[in-house]
């Protein structure tokens, strides 16, 4: 098992409060990437032992959901809307900008493991695009200048 004892403990405390066990998925989801900060492979199989659910539904939920992450992460995680919208009003220049800058390419991480770069399907800020997303932080109306500010706010 590769969860501690006490995260087990945590575990069962929190599906305790969910009608059933598989209810109670993606917020233990949450609770064992907050400790390991990425999901492994064995944490996976341990949250389907202990909540009693298949591997495969826990795999599934772990790898639909961006804000999950099933490999080590950056610091900062960068995101960017990758759908037709902002393609229209220019997302694609604005991950060109971010490879540029950050010197990796979408689903990477800088070698100085500060950021890592990700392509997300929607931000809800269609409005006010281009947009990024760092860390949780949306930042909208993007340029190339508004890229670089920003990005030295986090390093």
């Amino acid at each position: 098992m590769e969860i501690s004892n006490e995260l087990v403990k945590r575990i069962n405390e929190l599906a305790d409060t969910y009608p059933n066990r598989k209810g109670a998925l993606l917020p233990v989801l949450y609770l064992v990437q907050e400790e390991y900060g990425f999901l492994t492979e064995n944490a996976l199989k341990d949250v389907s032992f202990v909540l009693n659910i298949p591997e495969v539904y826990v795999f599934s939920v772990a790898t639909f959901y961006t804000m999950l992450h099933t490999s080590p992460q950056g610091k900062n995680i960068v995101s960017v809307c990758n759908n037709i919208s902002c393609s229209l009003l220019g997302s694609e220049h604005i991950i060109r900008t971010l490879e540029s800058i950050l010197e990796v390419r979408p689903g990477e991480t800088t070698k100085d493991k500060k950021f890592s770069l990700k392509l997300v399907e929607c931000l809800g800020s269609c409005g006010t695009a281009p947009v990024m997303m760092v860390n949780g932080d949306l930042h909208e109306n993007l340029t190339k200048e508004k890229i670089k500010e920003i990005l030295e706010k986090y390093k």
